[in-house]
């Protein structure tokens, strides 16, 4: 897609300055020095963000292209990034009045019922509320203390199937934007 004519008038009718280097602009200390290997480093960083920063759509790096860049590809899970969209039960949700505790809890559901469609196929009950996971998920098991790769109470990470599946969602209730 081209940029729009007016768009495209306005930006070539602007002052001209010379730019600044991304070495200047995002400075190695911005990026972890070492990490996943070697596999990150700070250079593989400013080319990624040097081919996402571009105006012009049409030579700005696809999505595909940038699951593969180096930097990102450290992180990069097929079974996330092939997975099919999360089916919406209940189109006429954000077409309804709910007070912020019941906006809490479609959310709190939403999310734990994502989570446990993308773990190996292992599926659980979720707890009956929030309330329930609340004051649930402070106990941890020994079992679950040596386990786990965090030190942390908070629940699981959120994945990036999570990520995709609510980012491309039609959440727009008020109370949480």
């Amino acid at each position: 897609m081209k940029l729009n004519q007016s768009v495209r008038t306005y930006v070539e009718n602007r002052p001209r300055y010379a730019g600044y280097s991304f070495e200047k602009l995002f400075p190695d200390v911005l990026f972890p020095a070492d990490s996943e290997n070697n596999k990150l480093k700070a250079s593989q960083a400013r080319d990624l963000l040097c081919k996402m920063l571009v105006i012009d759509a049409s030579k700005r790096i696809s999505v595909d292209e940038a699951l593969k860049h180096p930097y990102i590809n450290v992180w990069y899970d097929p079974t996330e990034v092939e997975a099919p969209p999360p089916a919406i039960t209940d189109k006429q949700l954000d077409e309804r009045e709910h007070t912020v505790d019941e906006w809490k809890e479609l959310i709190y559901k939403e999310v734990f019922d994502c989570e446990e469609r993308t773990k190996n196929g292992v599926v659980r009950a979720p707890p009956a509320s929030i309330g329930e996971w609340s004051s649930s998920r402070h106990r941890c098991s020994s079992e679950q203390q040596h386990t786990s790769s965090s030190t942390s109470t908070d629940p699981a990470p959120l994945t990036a199937a999570w990520v995709t599946s609510i980012s491309t969602s039609s959440w727009s209730h008020p109370d949480l934007i």
